[in-house]
């Protein structure tokens, strides 16, 4: 599943884009300082990337690549450690759940972050397992701290994982007395913390303080330190996205969920901390406003989650005795597995595509004439300049629309963003052919509006259409 989206090679749509201008536009040395765009990616991650783009050129499967490599190894790493913290029955219950819910396929195939955070995630914990029972030499200290130290560079979530493995060791030890294992684990820790402070002043801080990107966040925090309704319903959604369920059958997740919880509990208290503790350290840094509870930024936490639904499945399983309850218990895990398995198979047959410029660019091209005029909505423009290149577009060959992109007052089209787009097409009065290419449009009423106007104001010639992506050919004479 995750093969077929990679090899699918949709263009860039413009999350991708952005980031994709600042790997392929800096040096190494650059990608060290604040991204432009209001972007914002781990310095490891940035660097495996401009290597990729530098060994196997700038296109999209180098730059999807990493993501790539980093979703089929999840699936190794994410079976390695199942079978470590839960039963066999739930093992296969979890990888099927881990193997097709649509956003973990996705994002293996996404210029982004999140495929990687998910894989180093597993990986850490995988590694760092024997923190729990294990006497610690001096190799293992060393090796241990270099580990937790460097992963920070490549994944921004790292720094819960590492907290929360780490507490769960200490916690465990100190409850056991052995102060000796206490003082070993705390050297390691100190080289962790070290690594976060430098990491911290060379690229968090600058993130932190970027005003646009926070506010993007948007519902990722609660308003107060009490607030524990925000903290159930972002939980709840949860389930939704990134998680993928939909209409009730989260709620089955959510059952199977708490289900698990409650099986861990009772037979395997430390496990129930280890799953546990990266979804608690991830909302405490929420209610410290430090990193935002919401959608593909919490990606890496799916599989704790997963392993504890399926803990939860297999324990139904196991506690239905009489026949009429087990076809029952039976029925309700396939339903569970149904609805991604289903979505998977979607997937295979027809990969996503956000926002598919690339062919809408080749039809202007074939078709556009000396002295045509090319207009580029705003929310294309960072698609656009991507392709530009490839495509033969100098910065000469275009005009960009207005920049808008709702901040003068939230909404999605106010009266003052109709105004200011009618005062920008109307600058192309009196030309007889204009294309007018767009892309990223996710706003219905904006597209309504940007059409009716068009209309207003001249005769449509020619339509080009894709996914997420599209162009007019219009008389504006």
């Amino acid at each position: 599943m995750r093969l077929i989206q990679y090899l699918a090679n949709r263009s860039l749509w413009a999350d991708e884009a952005v980031l994709a201008l600042n790997i392929v536009n800096r040096s190494y040395l650059e990608l060290l300082q604040p991204l432009d765009y209001d972007q914002g990616a781990p310095i490891g991650f940035l660097m495996v990337e401009k290597l990729a783009v530098q060994i196997l050129g700038n296109n999209e499967y180098a730059l999807r690549l990493f993501p790539f490599i980093c979703g089929v190894g999840s699936l190794l790493l994410f079976y390695e450690l199942g079978k470590k913290l839960i039963p066999k029955s739930a093992v296969i219950i979890s990888l099927t759940l881990f193997a097709s819910l649509p956003y973990l396929v996705y994002y293996s195939a996404e210029l982004k972050q999140y495929s990687s955070d998910v894989a180093i995630a597993l990986f850490l914990y995988l590694l760092l397992l024997p923190l729990l029972p294990q006497k610690l030499n001096r190799s293992q200290i060393i090796k241990y701290s270099l580990v937790g130290a460097i992963t920070i560079w490549f994944s921004h979530p790292s720094i819960f994982i590492l907290a929360s493995i780490g507490s769960s060791a200490l916690l465990i030890n100190f409850w056991q007395k052995d102060l000796s294992k206490v003082k070993k684990l705390l050297l390691i820790y100190s080289a962790w913390v070290l690594s976060f402070i430098i990491f911290y002043f060379v690229s968090l801080r600058n993130l932190t303080g970027n005003e646009t990107l926070t506010t993007s966040w948007g519902d990722g925090f609660p308003n107060s330190p009490f607030d524990i309704i925000w903290m159930l319903d972002a939980f709840g959604k949860f389930f939704y996205k990134p998680l993928g369920f939909s209409k009730w059958v989260d709620g089955l997740a959510i059952v199977a969920f708490l289900v698990g919880c409650i099986s861990c509990w009772l037979s395997r208290k430390k496990i129930f901390l280890l799953l546990l503790s990266p979804l608690l350290m991830t909302f405490l840094a929420s209610f410290l406003h430090q990193y935002p509870f919401r959608s593909r930024l919490v990606l890496f936490l799916t599989p704790y989650v997963i392993f504890l639904i399926a803990e939860g499945g297999s324990f139904i399983l196991k506690k239905s005795k009489s026949p009429p309850i087990k076809i029952i218990s039976i029925f309700l895990i396939i339903l569970l597995l149904r609805q991604p398995l289903a979505k998977a198979i979607d997937l295979i047959e027809e990969p996503l595509n956000y926002s598919d410029i690339k062919p809408v660019l080749s039809y202007i091209k074939k078709h556009q004439q000396p002295g045509d005029v090319l207009y580029v909505y705003q929310r294309g423009i960072y698609q656009f300049q991507y392709y530009a290149e490839k495509y033969g577009y100098q910065e000469s060959d275009y005009i960009i629309g207005v920049d808008d992109l709702d901040k003068y007052d939230g909404q999605e089209l106010s009266i003052t963003e109709m105004t200011r787009y009618e005062k920008d097409l109307d600058k192309l009065r009196g030309n007889k052919r204009v294309w007018l290419l767009f892309s990223h449009t996710h706003i219905p009423a904006e597209r309504r509006f940007l059409n009716y106007y068009l209309n207003e104001i001249g005769l449509r010639i020619d339509t080009f259409e894709k996914p997420g992506s599209y162009v007019y050919l219009y008389d504006l004479s």
